[in-house]
């Protein structure tokens, strides 16, 4: 009875195993992956069928030991590295909490309260100029008041409504900025 193909490469594969790790080391650059490379690569002669002809088995084992490497260095070069995976997975959730969101409705619906309970005109300056983007001198002009009377009730109005939601003001050079 003939030896299987199987069997008869991987004898040979056995008996040259030392060999074949010098020989991959040196075309492939490392010992490493060569014992990797030959690992596949008894894996692989496994599947070669009785009907292939193999004339010569070291050869043969050399040749599928060098495809096995082309192959395993191809899968790498598709794969993403794991700390990019980790790094994907940890995307940050940038929705607000709803401890967060209850906060932010009760400081709304205080700072809504604090612009009712301002006089008519501070409200009217601070809504045009925060709201609407006006200019100092235009609120000044759409109110007929002084840029001077404008400035301080746009001071008054959001120091107002910064103490009713319990905030503090940071002062800015040059007043409100002008929305476009």
């Amino acid at each position: 009875m003939a030896e299987s193909n199987q069997t008869r490469l991987k004898r040979q594969l056995a008996e040259n195993y030392d060999t074949l790790v010098k020989h991959l080391t040196g075309q492939l650059g490392s010992s490493e992956f060569a014992y990797e490379v030959l690992h596949e690569t008894f894996v692989r002669l496994d599947r070669v069928p009785d009907a292939t002809l193999v004339e010569k088995p070291a050869d043969y084992v050399f040749r599928t030991a060098i495809n096995v490497a082309k192959n395993l260095r191809k899968a790498r070069t598709y794969r993403v590295p794991a700390s990019e995976i980790d790094a994907l997975l940890e995307v940050t959730d940038n929705r607000p909490s709803p401890a967060q969101i209850a906060e932010e409705r009760s400081d709304f619906e205080a700072f809504e309260r604090a612009l009712r309970e301002l006089p008519e005109r501070p409200h009217h300056v601070l809504r045009m100029m925060s709201l609407e983007g006006k200019t100092a001198e235009e609120t000044a002009e759409a109110l007929g008041v002084s840029v001077r009377t404008v400035s301080s009730d746009y001071q008054h109005a959001l120091q107002h409504c910064a103490k009713s939601i319990d905030r503090r003001i940071s002062p800015r050079l040059g007043g409100p900025r002008r929305r476009t």
